[in-house]
């Protein structure tokens, strides 16, 4: 009987590594494909994943494992897309996402692309989500460990994508996948789980805008939401909507960025009543299967383990979608992405898109 084929993202750390052998372990024929981002041997060797040390670790892992090991070099194309991306989003005043994007264009497209090329059925990952098969095709849904949950970084996948991976740990807690590694011997089982942008060197983020985004790391205005002069930023690029810290101003109480406006080059700061959303708008709009109907009740997630909001779905024009949240939000970042669960079934990941505009609580009664 023929094996089914399977190429697994290893990325170096314990959760891919363990995806890879609990397939040997299904009967897969695996083959561990890591992929190379950067430009040079040493270049962000610090930056905890997709780096020169990673690779040797993730290489030792298949070894390990006895399965095929090969590195990629998508490293141009990552550059076009996500990194291009992460510039393009700070020089426009908004907070990318690019963990987000590499999903998007990097492992389920390119990478999902080579793998059908190689003749794999499936492509797996270390991302903690399930998958469930219905007869109205694939849902894709939280992983087992709502700490780790990673659906809210999925939700561009869809139907013929979901068809072709696989998600072997989002069955799993942590804490049984680092069990897992370590009862195989496997040299990733006590590596710390990777917190950094993998592009960004030694997690200096102000420093690589400095070098990469001059236009963004311009001083500019500090206003109140009267529009005075409070004071100097450094560059629109160091913030995002809710921050609180590193602002260097003092008004006799708590201050917080607003909103953000590259065209001016100036940072609004208000109080957290000011930080109160009532409606977003979503461009980029994705869905798993099919997208909501207007009216209809989601629950809404804009940062990876952040809390969830009730919203009402509208379709005021084009593509974007509405969300009308029940009750005020607080502190949503443009850029950013916005994941959606059904109301019924709140594991159940529906679709996202890309948070285009926030429009305050008061505005949107």
């Amino acid at each position: 009987m023929t094996r089914r084929k399977a190429v697994v993202a290893m990325s170096g750390g314990v959760d891919s590594s363990v995806a890879a052998a609990l397939l040997v372990e299904r009967g897969y024929d695996v083959t561990g494909i890591m992929l190379k981002l950067w430009r040079g041997e040493t270049e962000n060797n610090n930056s905890g994943c997709c780096n020169v040390g990673a690779a040797a670790d993730a290489r030792r892992v298949a070894d390990a494992l006895d399965i095929p090991f090969y590195v990629l070099n998508f490293a141009e194309r990552f550059e076009d897309t996500v990194i291009d991306d992460f510039h393009r989003s700070y020089a426009d005043g908004t907070t990318p996402n690019p963990c987000v994007r590499c999903n998007q264009w990097i492992k389920f497209d390119a990478l999902l692309e080579r793998a059908e090329s190689l003749g794999a059925d499936v492509l797996a990952t270390g991302h903690y989500a399930r998958l469930r098969r219905e007869p109205s095709g694939f849902q894709l849904l939280r992983g087992v460990d709502e700490r780790k949950d990673q659906s809210y970084v999925l939700w561009m996948l869809s139907q013929e994508q979901l068809a072709h991976c696989l998600f072997p740990v989002g069955e799993l807690e942590k804490t049984e996948t680092r069990r897992i590694a370590s009862e195989l011997g496997l040299r990733t089982a006590s590596k710390p789980d990777s917190q950094e942008i993998c592009f960004v060197r030694d997690g200096d983020l102000g420093r690589y805008i400095d070098e990469n985004v001059p236009d963004a790391a311009t001083a500019g205005d500090i206003v109140d939401s009267s529009g005075v002069s409070v004071g100097t930023h450094q560059g629109i690029a160091r913030y995002t909507v809710g921050q609180r810290r590193g602002l260097g101003i003092s008004l006799g109480e708590p201050v917080f960025v607003t909103s953000i406006d590259a065209a001016s080059n100036t940072l609004t700061v208000g109080s957290r009543d000011d930080l109160a959303v009532g409606r977003i708008v979503l461009s980029e709009v994705s869905a798993v299967s099919s997208r909501p109907a207007a009216g209809a009740s989601v629950l809404v997630q804009h940062r990876a383990h952040g809390e969830i909001n009730e919203a009402t779905v509208r379709y005021p024009r084009g593509g974007d979608m509405e969300l009308h949240y029940a009750a005020p939000v607080q502190a949503v970042a443009p850029g950013q992405s916005a994941a959606l669960y059904a109301h019924e079934e709140p594991d159940v990941l529906l679709g996202g898109g890309i948070i285009a505009s926030a429009e305050s609580a008061t505005a949107a009664a």
